[in-house]
C-alpha cells in the first residue's frame, strides 16, 4: 500500500472517530430542551444503527469539503452527522422485508432483527427527523442563511426527488426493466444524491461563492456515480464476509445495473474516467484539494 494511501485511510479513520464520538453524544439518553423524553427501546435502536461500523466516507466528504475552504470544522462535524442519521435511516429502512429484505448489516444483525420490525420504521423515521434538528440547534461559525441552505439542499437530496425517489425507482426496477438512462437516473438519485450533498454541504458551511459551490457539487457527482458503479462490481465480484452484507441481489432479482449493460472492462475505465474528471475539477485548489483528490480514488479502487 502506498504511502498516499496510507495517510488517506488514516485520515478517513481520524474523522471517522471524530463523528462517531459525536453521534454518540448526539444519541445518549440525555433529553434535550423541548423534547419530552426519550424512549429506551426506541434510542437503542437508533444508537444500534448508527453506531455499527461503516467508513464515514459521507461524513469525511462533508468534513474534509468545508476544510478545503477553511469552514469552521466543529460546524462541519455537525452537519456531517446530521448526514450521516439520513445515511443510516435509509440503511434501517432499505434493510426492512417490504424493501431488500436483507437480514445482515455491516456485518451485524439489521435492526429489524437485533430489536423489531416496528422500532426500525420509527429508528429510521426519528433518525431523518434528527438529522434537521442538528443543523438547525447548531450554534457558533454557521451562520442563519447557511442553516438554511443547509436543511433545503438535505432535503432535496433526501426526498422524493433524491435519495427516497431513487428507493422508489429501485423497487420497481425489479419488476419493469429500466433503461440506461433510467438506470443513471435511478442511481443518481439513491446513492449520488447524499454524496453530492456531502461535498458541496462542505462549501456551504464555509460560505465559498457560488462557483466553488457547484464545482464541489459537480465532483460530488462524479464520485457519486463512480461509488455506486464501484458497489455494482464488489455485488459481482465480493462475497458476502468481505462486504458485510448479502451480494449478487440485482442478478438475482434481475436488476439492471451498468456493470450488467456493459460489463466489468467498461466499468474499470469509466472508474478511472471518473477519477481524472474529479481530479480536473480540484486543479484549481492545488496542494489543498489533494485529500479529496484521493477520496475519489479511493472511492472507485474500493474492495469493501
Amino acid at each position: 500500500m502506498s504511502a498516499n494511501i496510507d495517510t488517506f485511510e488514516s485520515r478517513l479513520s481520524s474523522n471517522a472517530t471524530a463523528i462517531e464520538a459525536l453521534l454518540d453524544r448526539l444519541l445518549s439518553t440525555e433529553v434535550l430542551t423541548d423534547e419530552i423524553a426519550r424512549p429506551e427501546r426506541l434510542r437503542a435502536a437508533m444508537h444500534y444503527a448508527v453506531l455499527n461500523g461503516g467508513k464515514r466516507l459521507r461524513p469525511f466528504l462533508v468534513v474534509e469539503a468545508a476544510a478545503l475552504f477553511g469552514g469552521d470544522r466543529d460546524a462541519a462535524l455537525r452537519v456531517a452527522a446530521a448526514l450521516e442519521c439520513v445515511h443510516c435511516y435509509s440503511l434501517v429502512h432499505d434493510d426492512l422485508p417490504a424493501m431488500d429484505d436483507d437480514d445482515l448489516r455491516r456485518g451485524k444483525p439489521t435492526v429489524h432483527i437485533a430489536f423489531d420490525e416496528a422500532t426500525a420504521i420509527l429508528a429510521g423515521d426519528s433518525l431523518l427527523t434528527y438529522a434537521f434538528d442538528i443543523i438547525a440547534s447548531t450554534r457558533g461559525a454557521l451562520a442563519e442563511s447557511s442553516k438554511v441552505a443547509l436543511v433545503l439542499a438535505l432535503a432535496r437530496a433526501a426526498g422524493v426527488g433524491g435519495m427516497a425517489g431513487g428507493q422508489a425507482l429501485d423497487l420497481a426496477a425489479e419488476k419493469e426493466s429500466p433503461d440506461e438512462q433510467g438506470i443513471v437516473t435511478l442511481q443518481a438519485m439513491k446513492t449520488g444524491a447524499l454524496i453530492r450533498f456531502a461535498c458541496e454541504a462542505g462549501a456551504i458551511i464555509a460560505g465559498t461563492p457560488a462557483n466553488d459551490r457547484a464545482r464541489l457539487r459537480l465532483y460530488g457527482e462524479k464520485i457519486g456515480l463512480a461509488f455506486q458503479l464501484a458497489d455494482d462490481v464488489l455485488d459481482l465480484t465480493a462475497d458476502a464476509a468481505t462486504m458485510g452484507k448479502a451480494t449478487g441481489k440485482d442478478a438475482s432479482r434481475g436488476k439492471g445495473t451498468l456493470v450488467g449493460l456493459h460489463g466489468l472492462a467498461w466499468a474499470e475505465a469509466t472508474l478511472n474516467r471518473l477519477v481524472q474528471e474529479a481530479e480536473e475539477l480540484l486543479a484549481p485548489y492545488g496542494e489543498r484539494g489533494k485529500v479529496l483528490a484521493d477520496a475519489a480514488r479511493f472511492v472507485a479502487n474500493r474492495k469493501s
